[in-house]
Protein backbone atom coordinates (compact mmCIF):
# COMPACT_ATOMS: atom_id res chain seq x y z
CA UNK A 1 0.00 0.00 0.00
CA UNK A 2 1.23 3.46 -0.95
CA UNK A 3 0.14 6.02 1.34
CA UNK A 4 -0.98 8.90 -0.25
CA UNK A 5 0.20 12.64 1.13
CA UNK A 6 -0.87 15.87 1.44
CA UNK A 7 1.41 18.63 3.40
CA UNK A 8 0.31 21.57 5.00
CA UNK A 9 2.78 23.93 5.72
CA UNK A 10 6.55 24.19 3.70
CA UNK A 11 8.50 25.82 6.66
CA UNK A 12 11.28 24.39 8.49
CA UNK A 13 9.32 21.62 10.02
CA UNK A 14 7.29 20.81 6.99
CA UNK A 15 10.93 20.80 5.16
CA UNK A 16 11.75 17.55 7.65
CA UNK A 17 8.67 15.75 7.10
CA UNK A 18 8.54 16.35 3.28
CA UNK A 19 12.42 14.46 3.48
CA UNK A 20 10.55 12.01 5.13
CA UNK A 21 7.72 11.16 3.46
CA UNK A 22 9.99 11.13 -0.04
CA UNK A 23 12.11 8.89 1.26
CA UNK A 24 9.60 6.18 2.32
CA UNK A 25 8.83 3.45 -0.26
CA UNK A 26 5.43 3.00 1.02
CA UNK A 27 4.80 6.87 0.99
CA UNK A 28 4.22 9.95 -2.18
CA UNK A 29 3.73 13.34 -1.13
CA UNK A 30 1.32 14.64 -3.68
CA UNK A 31 0.81 18.25 -3.44
CA UNK A 32 1.63 20.82 -0.79
CA UNK A 33 0.07 24.05 0.13
CA UNK A 34 1.60 27.11 1.92
CA UNK A 35 0.33 30.60 2.50
CA UNK A 36 3.46 31.90 1.09
CA UNK A 37 3.80 31.19 -2.70
CA UNK A 38 7.48 31.18 -2.68
CA UNK A 39 7.77 28.43 -0.04
CA UNK A 40 5.56 26.26 -1.27
CA UNK A 41 7.36 26.75 -4.78
CA UNK A 42 10.75 25.46 -3.16
CA UNK A 43 9.16 22.11 -1.37
CA UNK A 44 7.64 21.45 -4.71
CA UNK A 45 10.76 22.08 -6.60
CA UNK A 46 12.64 20.01 -4.20
CA UNK A 47 10.22 16.93 -4.16
CA UNK A 48 8.35 16.77 -6.61
CA UNK A 49 4.74 17.46 -5.90
CA UNK A 50 2.56 19.68 -6.66
CA UNK A 51 0.76 23.14 -5.36
CA UNK A 52 -2.30 22.96 -3.84
CA UNK A 53 -4.68 24.84 -1.82
CA UNK A 54 -5.81 23.30 1.42
CA UNK A 55 -9.84 23.14 0.12
CA UNK A 56 -8.21 21.58 -2.71
CA UNK A 57 -6.19 18.94 -0.66
CA UNK A 58 -9.23 18.54 0.75
CA UNK A 59 -11.55 17.51 -1.36
CA UNK A 60 -9.06 15.30 -3.25
CA UNK A 61 -9.58 11.75 -4.08
CA UNK A 62 -5.20 11.12 -4.91
CA UNK A 63 -4.73 11.88 -0.94
CA UNK A 64 -5.48 9.74 1.66
CA UNK A 65 -3.50 11.59 4.61
CA UNK A 66 -2.07 14.79 5.45
CA UNK A 67 0.58 16.17 7.79
CA UNK A 68 0.06 19.70 9.24
CA UNK A 69 2.73 21.68 10.16
CA UNK A 70 1.07 24.72 9.95
CA UNK A 71 1.08 27.49 12.93
CA UNK A 72 -0.07 25.96 16.02
CA UNK A 73 -3.14 27.90 16.52
CA UNK A 74 -4.67 26.28 12.73
CA UNK A 75 -3.80 22.72 14.24
CA UNK A 76 -7.44 22.10 15.48
CA UNK A 77 -9.30 23.14 12.88
CA UNK A 78 -7.48 21.71 10.23
CA UNK A 79 -7.65 18.65 12.16
CA UNK A 80 -11.54 18.69 12.39
CA UNK A 81 -11.70 19.82 8.40
CA UNK A 82 -9.48 16.80 7.50
CA UNK A 83 -11.59 14.39 10.17
CA UNK A 84 -14.46 14.89 8.44
CA UNK A 85 -12.93 14.89 4.58
CA UNK A 86 -12.31 11.43 5.78
CA UNK A 87 -8.09 11.69 5.40
CA UNK A 88 -5.82 10.01 7.79
CA UNK A 89 -3.86 13.26 10.13
CA UNK A 90 -0.69 13.48 11.21
CA UNK A 91 -0.31 17.08 13.90
CA UNK A 92 2.40 18.45 14.66
CA UNK A 93 2.31 19.43 18.36
CA UNK A 94 0.39 20.74 20.16
CA UNK A 95 -2.81 20.65 18.71
CA UNK A 96 -3.71 23.95 20.73
CA UNK A 97 -2.73 25.77 23.21
CA UNK A 98 -5.80 25.23 25.61
CA UNK A 99 -6.83 22.17 26.71
CA UNK A 100 -10.51 23.13 26.42
CA UNK A 101 -10.66 23.59 22.43
CA UNK A 102 -7.91 19.93 21.84
CA UNK A 103 -10.77 18.04 24.38
CA UNK A 104 -13.40 19.53 21.52
CA UNK A 105 -11.37 18.45 18.74
CA UNK A 106 -10.66 14.75 20.10
CA UNK A 107 -14.28 14.53 19.96
CA UNK A 108 -14.65 15.52 16.59
CA UNK A 109 -11.86 12.79 16.00
CA UNK A 110 -13.37 9.93 17.96
CA UNK A 111 -16.97 10.68 16.34
CA UNK A 112 -15.53 10.48 12.67
CA UNK A 113 -13.16 7.57 13.82
CA UNK A 114 -10.12 9.03 12.00
CA UNK A 115 -6.53 8.29 12.09
CA UNK A 116 -4.62 11.03 14.37
CA UNK A 117 -1.27 10.58 15.30
CA UNK A 118 0.69 14.05 17.30
CA UNK A 119 3.94 14.15 16.54
CA UNK A 120 6.31 13.77 19.26
CA UNK A 121 9.35 12.36 16.95
CA UNK A 122 11.80 11.69 20.05
CA UNK A 123 9.63 8.70 20.88
CA UNK A 124 10.88 7.49 17.42
CA UNK A 125 14.70 8.04 17.73
CA UNK A 126 16.37 4.96 17.80
CA UNK A 127 18.82 5.92 20.46
CA UNK A 128 15.92 7.11 23.01
CA UNK A 129 14.06 3.83 21.88
CA UNK A 130 16.63 1.75 23.33
CA UNK A 131 16.26 3.14 26.32
CA UNK A 132 12.89 2.48 26.84
CA UNK A 133 13.62 -1.10 25.47
CA UNK A 134 16.40 -1.96 28.05
CA UNK A 135 13.53 -1.00 30.51
CA UNK A 136 11.26 -3.24 29.43
CA UNK A 137 13.68 -5.45 29.20
CA UNK A 138 14.21 -5.59 32.98
CA UNK A 139 18.11 -4.18 32.57
CA UNK A 140 17.72 -2.04 34.84
CA UNK A 141 14.97 -3.34 36.87
CA UNK A 142 12.04 -1.18 37.96
CA UNK A 143 12.36 2.62 36.89
CA UNK A 144 13.11 5.23 39.91
CA UNK A 145 14.34 8.42 38.46
CA UNK A 146 14.73 9.91 34.93
CA UNK A 147 16.18 12.88 34.20
CA UNK A 148 16.18 15.01 30.45
CA UNK A 149 18.37 17.80 29.27
CA UNK A 150 17.16 19.15 26.33
CA UNK A 151 18.99 22.55 25.57
CA UNK A 152 18.57 24.79 22.28
CA UNK A 153 21.42 26.46 20.49
CA UNK A 154 19.63 29.20 20.30
CA UNK A 155 16.14 31.23 20.62
CA UNK A 156 13.90 31.46 18.11
CA UNK A 157 12.71 34.99 17.28
CA UNK A 158 10.54 37.15 18.91
CA UNK A 159 7.08 36.68 16.00
CA UNK A 160 7.76 32.90 17.07
CA UNK A 161 7.71 32.93 20.82
CA UNK A 162 4.59 35.56 20.69
CA UNK A 163 2.96 32.51 19.34
CA UNK A 164 4.02 29.66 20.61
CA UNK A 165 2.35 29.38 23.62
CA UNK A 166 5.83 29.45 25.95
CA UNK A 167 8.44 27.70 26.44
CA UNK A 168 6.88 25.17 28.48
CA UNK A 169 3.82 24.55 25.41
CA UNK A 170 6.24 24.69 22.69
CA UNK A 171 9.49 23.09 24.20
CA UNK A 172 9.28 21.22 27.24
CA UNK A 173 5.97 19.83 25.93
CA UNK A 174 8.43 17.22 23.89
CA UNK A 175 10.10 16.41 27.29
CA UNK A 176 7.03 16.03 29.24
CA UNK A 177 5.87 13.39 26.14
CA UNK A 178 9.38 11.69 26.96
CA UNK A 179 9.21 11.49 30.57
CA UNK A 180 5.81 9.82 30.04
CA UNK A 181 7.08 7.46 27.61
CA UNK A 182 10.12 6.57 30.36
CA UNK A 183 8.34 6.76 33.26
CA UNK A 184 5.61 4.32 32.43
CA UNK A 185 3.22 5.91 35.11
CA UNK A 186 1.85 9.77 34.76
CA UNK A 187 2.59 12.23 36.83
CA UNK A 188 -0.15 13.41 39.08
CA UNK A 189 2.51 16.31 40.69
CA UNK A 190 4.27 19.55 39.00
CA UNK A 191 6.80 21.80 40.18
CA UNK A 192 8.34 24.05 37.69
CA UNK A 193 11.03 26.91 38.02
CA UNK A 194 11.68 29.64 35.20
CA UNK A 195 13.87 32.36 34.67
CA UNK A 196 14.97 34.52 31.37
CA UNK A 197 18.43 34.41 31.40
CA UNK A 198 19.34 34.32 27.67
CA UNK A 199 17.56 37.22 26.03
CA UNK A 200 15.59 39.84 28.20
CA UNK A 201 13.45 40.36 25.06
CA UNK A 202 11.88 37.23 25.76
CA UNK A 203 10.70 38.45 29.21
CA UNK A 204 9.61 40.99 28.01
CA UNK A 205 7.05 39.07 25.75
CA UNK A 206 5.73 37.09 28.77
CA UNK A 207 7.97 34.04 28.31
CA UNK A 208 10.97 32.32 30.00
CA UNK A 209 13.93 31.11 28.55
CA UNK A 210 15.36 28.87 31.22
CA UNK A 211 13.10 26.04 33.10
CA UNK A 212 13.82 23.21 35.15
CA UNK A 213 10.51 20.88 35.95
CA UNK A 214 9.97 18.08 38.49
CA UNK A 215 7.25 15.64 37.63
CA UNK A 216 6.09 13.23 40.43
CA UNK A 217 3.78 9.94 39.61
CA UNK A 218 1.85 7.82 42.28
CA UNK A 219 4.40 5.92 43.12
CA UNK A 220 6.91 8.31 43.73
CA UNK A 221 8.56 7.93 40.62
CA UNK A 222 10.81 11.14 39.63
CA UNK A 223 11.62 13.31 36.30
CA UNK A 224 13.81 15.87 36.29
CA UNK A 225 13.71 18.43 32.79
CA UNK A 226 16.24 21.32 32.48
CA UNK A 227 15.95 23.47 29.62
CA UNK A 228 17.31 26.12 28.02
CA UNK A 229 17.03 28.32 24.96
CA UNK A 230 20.60 28.47 25.13
CA UNK A 231 23.31 26.06 24.18
CA UNK A 232 26.87 27.84 23.01
CA UNK A 233 28.53 24.43 22.11
CA UNK A 234 25.36 22.62 20.02
CA UNK A 235 21.66 20.65 20.33
CA UNK A 236 21.86 18.96 23.74
CA UNK A 237 20.20 16.04 23.83
CA UNK A 238 20.41 13.78 27.29
CA UNK A 239 18.23 11.25 29.04
CA UNK A 240 19.23 9.07 31.87
CA UNK A 241 17.01 6.41 33.78
CA UNK A 242 17.96 5.54 37.02
CA UNK A 243 16.27 1.97 38.39
CA UNK A 244 16.79 -0.62 41.14
CA UNK A 245 18.92 -2.63 39.31
CA UNK A 246 21.22 -0.06 37.49
CA UNK A 247 21.41 2.73 34.76
CA UNK A 248 20.76 3.74 31.56
CA UNK A 249 21.76 6.44 29.48
CA UNK A 250 21.46 8.03 25.85
CA UNK A 251 24.21 10.40 25.13
CA UNK A 252 24.58 13.20 23.20
CA UNK A 253 24.74 12.58 19.29
CA UNK A 254 27.57 14.39 16.71
CA UNK A 255 27.31 13.87 12.63
CA UNK A 256 30.67 12.46 13.27
CA UNK A 257 31.23 10.13 16.21
CA UNK A 258 35.09 10.20 16.72
CA UNK A 259 37.50 10.79 19.40
CA UNK A 260 40.81 12.58 18.37
CA UNK A 261 43.80 12.39 21.04
CA UNK A 262 46.93 14.41 20.70
CA UNK A 263 49.35 16.85 22.79
CA UNK A 264 46.58 19.34 23.49
CA UNK A 265 44.22 16.31 25.29
CA UNK A 266 41.45 14.75 23.81
CA UNK A 267 38.53 16.27 21.37
CA UNK A 268 34.95 15.15 20.27
CA UNK A 269 33.69 16.48 16.99
CA UNK A 270 30.88 19.22 17.61
CA UNK A 271 27.08 18.34 18.38
CA UNK A 272 24.55 18.53 15.74
CA UNK A 273 23.80 22.24 15.27
CA UNK A 274 19.63 21.19 15.45
CA UNK A 275 16.98 19.06 15.68
CA UNK A 276 16.46 19.57 11.78
CA UNK A 277 19.54 16.82 11.60
CA UNK A 278 19.66 15.81 15.29
CA UNK A 279 16.35 13.67 14.89
CA UNK A 280 16.77 12.65 10.93
CA UNK A 281 15.94 8.79 11.98
CA UNK A 282 13.71 9.71 14.30
CA UNK A 283 11.34 11.67 11.79
CA UNK A 284 11.61 9.21 9.17
CA UNK A 285 10.72 6.15 11.88
CA UNK A 286 7.49 8.52 13.14
CA UNK A 287 5.91 8.37 8.83
CA UNK A 288 6.86 4.76 8.85
CA UNK A 289 4.72 4.38 12.36
CA UNK A 290 1.83 6.52 10.77
CA UNK A 291 1.87 5.58 7.58
CA UNK A 292 1.81 1.21 9.13
CA UNK A 293 -1.20 2.35 11.50
CA UNK A 294 -2.77 4.01 8.41
CA UNK A 295 -2.62 0.44 6.76
CA UNK A 296 -3.03 -1.71 9.43
CA UNK A 297 -6.16 0.40 10.38
CA UNK A 298 -5.01 0.91 14.11
CA UNK A 299 -4.83 3.42 16.70
CA UNK A 300 -1.69 5.98 16.08
CA UNK A 301 0.54 6.69 18.31
CA UNK A 302 1.13 9.05 19.90
CA UNK A 303 -1.80 9.61 19.93
CA UNK A 304 -4.23 12.80 20.52
CA UNK A 305 -4.90 11.83 24.18
CA UNK A 306 -1.25 11.94 24.72
CA UNK A 307 -0.90 15.51 23.12
CA UNK A 308 -3.58 16.70 25.55
CA UNK A 309 -2.05 14.77 28.35
CA UNK A 310 1.57 16.77 27.75
CA UNK A 311 -0.16 19.93 27.71
CA UNK A 312 -2.09 19.76 30.73
CA UNK A 313 1.20 19.14 32.02
CA UNK A 314 3.00 21.93 30.22
CA UNK A 315 -0.27 24.36 31.94
CA UNK A 316 0.76 23.50 35.52
CA UNK A 317 4.26 24.12 34.59
CA UNK A 318 3.04 27.56 33.75
CA UNK A 319 0.88 27.55 37.21
CA UNK A 320 3.20 26.07 39.11
CA UNK A 321 5.60 29.41 38.10
CA UNK A 322 3.12 31.79 38.49
CA UNK A 323 1.88 30.62 42.05
CA UNK A 324 4.98 29.28 43.23
CA UNK A 325 4.12 25.65 44.19
CA UNK A 326 3.53 22.63 43.39
CA UNK A 327 0.75 21.72 41.08
CA UNK A 328 -1.19 18.41 41.12
CA UNK A 329 -2.23 17.30 37.94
Amino acid sequence: MTVRFGLLGAGRIGKVHAKAVTSNPEAKLVAVADAFEQAAKDLSAAHGCEIRTIDEIEKASDIDAVIICTPTDTHADLIERFARAGKAIFCEKPIDLNVKRVEECLAVVRETGATLMVGFNRRFDPHFAAVRKAIDDGQIGDVEMVTITSRDPGAPPAEYISRSGGIFRDMTIHDFDMARFLLGEDPVAVTAHASVLVDKKIGELGDYDSVSVILSTASGKQCVISNSRRATYGYDQRIEVHGSKGMVAAENQRPVSIEIANGSGYTRPPLHDFFMTRYTEAYANEIAAFISAIAKGTKAAPSGEDGLIALALADAAVRSVKEGRTIKV
